[in-house]
């Protein structure tokens, strides 16, 4: 029995080493639509439901040994003032859990990859054109090239070709903000103010929003989000480093620093984009999985999060040796309402912190800072909430 992966991102390559843990006995392949395995995004910020799921696939102490599991997470102002802020040794102390961790994407990557080292990785077969008959399942690709197997998982993001012949009426939805990503490295945290190793944050500002995220080896992972009227807007699309900085002008210090310390060609710029939740993840023999099945907005940490969880899930469905198709519908079955939750939850927090209006704004801070300290605990209990 041959189950072929398309995709080798975070959800392929962990679902990979699920089906290789739980069911050895399957033979395995990804494809993969680019020439390269490049790590596209920078950074991550991880939650306590990863690890969880990372534990059950047997690579949780491999992947934190390339993370910076991180103290503390701040929500301020624009001008450093604290909003918010998530005590995580206190929740990890309390739930014995690790809440909240940082990983770049390349690191990630090249972990998973070691993993499975006999599982073949085509590289440059974008999919064209799939259609089930009988017992196979027929991949076309872009370059002409054609293959046969037995059944399929689609992870090959939000944009699945799989997704969109199997669901032609979910369509990608545009948040109403972009963003840029980058990468600072720095050989000493002393060099910048208000910068902890150990501390993340988001900064909020009027349509504007800037994250910190330290990683490994004095590299900080940033974001940085504007509203803006439509996709693809031609006048973000010019934006360089120059331009970018002076947006966030008005942003305490680090906001400006990072951004001038970062090589320019380094800087990423991409929409936030998601799709609203789909009613089925599993079609005969092809299974969608992860951002092919639930991309979310980026606003809780949670798109590789719940990819993640999806191949832990979908491996100890295929350990009861149930056939291919019956252990889609049961994934299907189990994961349908709780991603559903997080792409909804994901959505409403972009358009929280994305609030222009200043009287919004200062309603906005006024009530988080009333949020008491336990909430946030309650929160992450929520989202381990999970039954492996």
């Amino acid at each position: 029995m041959k189950i072929t992966i398309i995709g080798a991102g975070i959800g392929g390559l962990a679902t990979a080493i699920a089906l290789r843990k739980f069911r050895p006995d399957i033979e395995l392949e990804i494809f993969e639509g680019s020439p390269e395995l490049k790590a596209v995004g920078a950074g991550l910020g991880l939650a306590a439901n990863a690890v969880a799921a990372l534990d059950q696939i047997g690579i949780k102490e491999q992947v934190l040994s390339v993370s910076n599991v991180l103290d503390s997470f701040r929500i301020l102002d624009a001008k450093g003032r604290l909003i918010s802020q998530t005590n995580n040794m206190a929740i990890n102390r309390n739930l014995q859990v690790i809440s909240n961790f940082s990983v770049h994407r390349a690191d990630l990557q090249r972990v998973l990859l070691a993993q499975i080292p006999d599982v073949p990785v085509h590289l440059n077969k974008r999919v064209w054109d799939f259609n089930q008959e009988g017992d196979t399942v027929h991949i076309r690709f872009a370059d002409g090239a054609k293959t046969e197997t037995d059944f399929v998982i689609a992870a090959d993001g939000i944009h699945s070709i799989f997704r969109e012949k199997l669901l032609p009426e979910s369509t990608i939805r545009f948040a109403g903000y972009t963003c840029w990503r980058g990468v600072a490295d720095l050989s000493n945290f002393k060099k910048l103010t208000n910068l902890n190793p150990k501390i993340a944050s988001e900064s909020w500002g009027l349509g504007q929003r800037f994250g910190i995220v330290p990683l490994t080896d004095g590299r900080i992972y940033w974001f940085a989000c504007i509203n803006a009227p439509k996709a693809k807007d031609v006048r973000f699309a010019a934006f360089g480093q120059k331009e970018l900085a002076e947006a966030f002008g008005g942003f305490h210090a680090p906001v400006g620093e990072l951004i001038q310390m970062t090589a320019p060609e380094k800087i990423l710029w991409n929409d936030i984009l998601d799709f609203a939740p789909v009613q089925q993840f599993a079609f005969g023999r092809v299974l969608l999985l992860g951002d092919a099945a639930h991309a979310t907005t980026p606003n809780m940490g949670q798109g590789a999060c719940q990819a993640i969880e999806d191949a832990a899930i979908l491996g100890k469905i295929l350990a009861k040796n149930l056939g291919p198709q019956a252990a889609f519908q049961a994934f299907e079955e189990k994961r349908l309402k709780r991603t559903a939750f997080i792409v909804k939850r994901s959505w409403q927090l972009g358009k929280l912190a994305q609030v222009g209006n200043p009287l919004l704004a200062g309603l906005r801070n006024f009530l988080l800072r009333q949020v008491p300290e336990r909430m946030n605990e309650q929160q992450v209990k929520a989202l381990l909430n999970v039954e492996f």
